[in-house]
This record gives structure tokens, sequence and C-alpha cells, in this order.
């Protein structure tokens, strides 16, 4: 397992965050062997299939160099000419074998960690001038294991190398007998041929190398458990400030609803320890709301309001207590409360239509006896 400088065991998994700051320092898995095998393996089928034609681009080329007459000799501006249409047939020759170079190391990145641009990683460090710094890199497990790769990567290529020829040594003895273009034809085959076997050589090579890529990176983001515990922290951030926040959005909140109390039909209490706000439209609600509501000091605020608008307030230390304690404000009450506030309500509208009003013991209102809480008056 992966230790800090102090000795510490980096144990744990690490977390997003780790993983997210890391790619922000250009920290991401790389396989120079990935790289290496796509661009062998396209460069050889590259040349498998289009060789031929840039031999005879070549061959065009050069007869065109080595054909120019007297005019050209004794004239430097036909021959700057004459060197210009040469180098611009050179370079539309290769174009297409270097802009699908280009294209295989830009993309090759997406297979493993992507693309990251990062300034950090770009960033000069006075630490890499560190003679010492370099020593204990030099004679690091990273750099035997550099070491010990790039040897059996080369002992691999020799080999297959040595398997090649021995496969066509034949052929390249007969060539000899060959006419000189068919000979030319035959040896750049074989060089190309020559070209895919060492490249395939490399998958042997990437297979082993993109795994211990990815374990080493995942060992590298490795946390301690107490490195997981601050990272936890920072995230959940610090009680006091999450304290504060709350106490702002209750501040926020209360305020809001008081400022609903004055569009209430009804204030239910305990009478002093609590204090509901209900509302009720018959033609744009299908059931009373609580617009408001609250406890002791709440409580007296909400009661000042009331008295403030000349809204009811009815004593209904019951129907109080369950509304407090099982309702929600901005929501309709709890449907087994529905008897008890219709009672309350139509109690209510018969003082305001000036109607004869109907006595009624709002201490024993119908409450459900799940909803009902002990007085605390």
């Amino acid at each position: 397992m992966a230790e800090n400088e102090d000795g510490t065991e980096k144990s744990e998994e690490p977390t997003e965050k780790k993983r997210r700051e890391a790619r922000e320092k250009g920290q991401i898995p790389r396989s120079r062997e990935l790289t290496t095998l796509l661009l062998t393996l396209s460069a050889a089928f590259f040349l498998l299939f289009y060789g031929g034609q840039m031999l005879l681009e070549v061959q065009a080329i050069a007869i065109k160099g080595l054909s120019f007459d007297r005019d050209h000799a004794f004239d430097l501006l036909k021959m700057w000419e004459l060197i210009q249409s040469m180098l611009l047939a050179s370079i539309y020759m290769v174009l297409p074998f270097m802009l699908l170079m280009a294209f295989i190391a830009i993309v090759s990145p997406l297979l493993l960690g992507g693309w990251a641009f990062s300034a950090k990683a770009m960033a000069p460090k006075l630490s890499k001038l560190n003679p010492v710094s370099g020593i204990k890199r030099m004679f690091s497990f990273k750099a035997l294991l550099e070491l010990v790769k790039a040897l059996a990567k080369f002992t691999l290529v020799i080999a297959i190398a040595t398997v090649f020829l021995y496969m066509v040594f034949a052929e390249l003895l007969g060539l000899g007998a060959e006419p000189l273009k068919q000979a030319l034809a035959h040896a750049g085959t074989l060089i190309i041929q020559a070209f895919i076997f060492v490249s395939l050589s490399l998958i042997i090579v990437a297979m082993i190398d993109v795994p211990f890529q990815l374990w080493d990176h995942n060992r590298q983001l490795k946390m301690t458990k107490q490195e997981v515990k601050e990272e936890f922290k920072q995230q959940e951030g610090n009680p006091e400030v999450k304290g504060r926040i709350r106490q702002v959005q209750r501040e926020m909140s209360q305020s809001r609803m008081m400022q609903n109390v004055p569009q209430a039909d009804v204030i239910v209490t305990n009478p002093t320890h609590f204090a509901v706000a209900l509302k009720y439209d018959a033609e744009s609600m299908q059931e009373p709301v609580v617009l408001a509501m609250g406890a002791d000091f709440m409580a007296s605020q909400i009661r000042t309001i009331a008295r403030e608008h000349d809204i009811p307030i009815i004593e209904a230390p019951p129907l109080a207590r369950a509304l407090y304690y099982n309702a929600e404000v901005e929501r309709p009450i709890p449907y087994e409360l529905f008897k008890a506030v219709a009672a309350v309500l139509a109690y209510v509208y018969q003082l305001k239509s000036g109607g004869r009003v109907t006595d009624t013991n709002f201490k024993d209102l119908p409450i459900p006896e799940e909803m009902q809480a002990e007085s605390s008056e």
C-alpha cells in the first residue's frame, strides 16, 4: 500500500473530489506504450496500402530533379522554380501520413485518461531543479520499473525481428537475382511486413502497461483515513457556518410566514403556547391551508398581528396542538382534522355574517387519538 512521507498508510480509495483535483493538476493515467503502439500500427498499415504510391511519387520527384536541362543549370530563377516544385510535391506526398500521425497522437489519450489541459502542470517548479530530488527519481521504484519495461520491450522486439528474418531469409537471398525494379518493390514489401510484425509485438507491451498505469495512478491517489475525514468535513462545511445558514433560513422563513398572517381567516391557539393561522376559500381551495404557526414567542407575534387585523382568535387547545405537530406551513391541513377545523371555520363565518352563533365547545373537538398531544399549559 502507498504511504505518505510521514509514514501514514494510504488505505482508502480516492474520492471523486480527489480524482477531480488530480485531473485539474494534470495528474491523469497515461500509457506511452499505448500511444506508441497506435502510432506504429497506423504508420505500418498506411505504408502497406499507400507505400507503393509514395515510392512512385518519390521516383517521379527524383527523375524531375535529375533531368533538368541546360537552361535550368545556368538560370538561378528557373532552378529555384524547379526546387520549389519538388519541395511542394514532397510536402503533398508526406502530408497525408503526417496528418494521420498527428490525428493518432491527439486521439490516443482519449482511450485511457482523456484530454486534460492544466496550467498548474505547465507551471515551472523549482523542486525539479533540485539535484537531490533528481537523484531520488533516478533510483526510485518507478524509474527501476521503467528500466525493466524498456529492457523487456527491447528483448521482445529483437526476438520477433529475429523470427521474421528467419522466416524471410530465403526471400532476402533471392533479391539479388531479381530485376532492379522488382527487387526494390520486393524489398519495400519485406520492410513494411517487418514494420508490421514489430508493431504487433508492442500489443503485448501495451496490454501489460495499460492496466499497470491505471493501477499506479489509483495507488498514487489513495488517501489516509484522516484525509478522507478532512475532506468530508470540508464538503459538509463548518458546523458553525452551517448553523448560521440554517438560522438565517429560519429567519427568512419566519418573516415570510408572518407576512401571510393578515390573510388568515382564523387563528387557533392553545391559548398561549401555540398559534396556528388558517385560511379557506371555497372558490379556490379544496381544503383549508396553514398560513403560519409558531410556539411561545412566535405564537405571541401571530396573535398580535391577528388583533391588529381583526382576525378571530379561537382558543381550541387540542386542535392547536394537533395542527402544530402534524400540519405544515403553506400546505393543506391533514384530512383527519377536517371535521375539527370545519367546526371552527363554521363558527367564524357565523361571526362574520352577523347571524346567530352556535355555541361550540372547542376543547372537545373530534381530534384523532394518534394526533392528540399532551397539553403544556
